[in-house]
């Protein structure tokens, strides 16, 4: 049986060029890829709340809404979780699947490093490498990645 859910996954994978590769052991739960928590004054609110919180995070990535999480300590968890996937992935296509905001950093993050190991400024392992990028001006600029619902990107 076929259902709705293999149909877009195969259909994904073929606008990449990536073959269909399905097993509970190629599957892994991160819990660093989490959606950022926005405090409860913003949390599960309507979608109004979003300015408020994307003029905070251009004004201080550092700074984070009453009780929530900034666009730093979000960039805490998911070094860690991209350590771990290039550790025990490394050589592998893989898909990361998680929530708009802590995608939009990913992103953000891995350009940033691209550039600097460009530059031939990036020196070290990864996680030398991200601490080197998790700075105001780089951070306030995570918006620039946003993407759609359901919105596939390859990153490479």
């Amino acid at each position: 049986m076929h259902g709705w859910v293999e149909m877009g996954r195969d259909a994904s994978g073929e606008s990449f060029g990536l073959k269909k590769m399905t097993s509970v052991n190629l599957r892994k739960v991160i819990k660093e890829l989490r959606e950022r928590f926005f405090g409860t004054s913003l949390e599960l609110h309507s979608h109004d709340k979003y300015a408020e919180i994307w003029a905070l995070d251009e004004d201080d990535p550092f700074k984070p809404p009453a009780g929530g999480e900034s666009v730093a300590d979000v960039v805490s968890r998911l070094a860690t979780a991209l350590t771990v996937i290039e550790t025990e992935f490394q050589g592998r296509a893989i898909l990361l699947v998680s929530h708009g905001d802590p995608l939009q950093i990913i992103q953000t993050l891995i350009h940033a490093v691209k550039e600097q190991m460009g530059s031939c400024e990036a020196e070290g392992d990864l996680l030398s490498m991200i601490k080197g990028v998790t700075v105001p001006d780089i951070l306030s600029r995570h918006r620039r990645f946003t993407l759609l619902t359901a919105e596939l990107r390859r990153l490479t």
